[in-house]
């Protein structure tokens, strides 16, 4: 099959941002997540649409591949000015996968390549559940967190119960020594009841700890309303060694998003207040 302008085209296509004026638009949403400066530095019409054709002896610069990763978590700059093999048409079935952004092999290469701050500012919701939450008690700073909060966002912290079965069944299939994930989940639980005693009163609602019972499966984190980053739990493995996957509901509805997000729905329903 020949190809057909760039994958940025057809992710661009199936957000219905290719056109340059609505680019444009979402180009300066997520440069004022980033770096207020940029706002305004989109490419030129012309540009644009050789981007889309790519039409490039190389990539664009810096500050454009900065933006571009951040609008397509999960995507490398190299990645979205690759060749498409594939041109969507009219009326064409979209594969219930098509959110799927980013694979990476283990939660360490996901972390290098999309570090807590890129994913977690300028949050307006944050829904986490797992075991420990390490990526937001531990990977993420308190003034990081406690600035999305105080700014409105709301945060919902689902922890794996620290004083039940399954906690230590998890230690025993990890290999850890009795007590090691209990204590670490029960130390980030406390690193966020202090933090929400910083808080004002209005912002210290919006900060929501619960704990659940039942087998561990997945660790779900869901930013806003449309980047889902999941990871399931393999046997015999650490946390740090699984699997994770990213999701983009902007560019597809009916994919893996609304599984993750029903998954973590019922999980939060049933939690208890912490």
């Amino acid at each position: 099959m020949e190809p057909h302008g760039t994958l940025l085209k057809q992710l661009l296509r199936h957000r219905h941002l290719q056109g340059h004026r609505a680019f444009c638009r979402e180009y300066d949403r997520v440069a004022r997540s980033l770096d207020r400066s940029l706002v305004g530095k989109w490419p030129g019409k012309a540009q644009f649409y050789r981007w889309l054709a790519g039409d490039l002896a190389g990539l664009p610069y810096a500050d454009h591949c900065l933006i571009l990763e951040k609008m397509f978590p999960g995507r490398s700059a190299l990645e979205l000015f690759e060749p498409s093999a594939v041109e969507p048409t009219a009326g064409a079935v979209v594969p219930s996968t098509l959110d799927l952004t980013g694979v990476f092999r283990t939660r360490a290469e996901f972390t290098q390549a999309m570090p807590p701050s890129v994913i977690f500012d300028g949050a307006r919701r944050l829904r986490c559940c797992g075991l420990s939450l390490n990526l937001i008690c531990q990977q993420y700073s308190d003034a990081g967190l406690r600035a999305i909060v105080e700014g409105g966002a709301t945060v919902e912290c689902l922890f794996l119960d620290p004083e039940g079965e399954e906690i230590e069944l998890r230690e025993q299939e990890e290999g850890h020594a009795e007590g090691h994930l209990r204590s670490l989940t029960r130390l980030n639980i406390q690193v966020l009841r202090r933090l929400s005693t910083q808080l004002s009163d209005e912002a210290r609602d919006r900060l929501e700890l619960r704990t659940y019972g039942g087998p561990l499966r997945f660790n779900i984190t869901i930013v806003d309303e449309w980047l889902c980053i999941a990871q399931p739990y393999l046997p015999f493995a650490r946390g740090v060694e699984s699997p994770t996957f990213v999701t983009d509901r902007r560019i597809s509805e009916t994919g893996l998003f609304e599984t993750f997000q029903q998954t973590y729905t019922a999980l939060w329903e049933a939690g208890r207040r912490t």
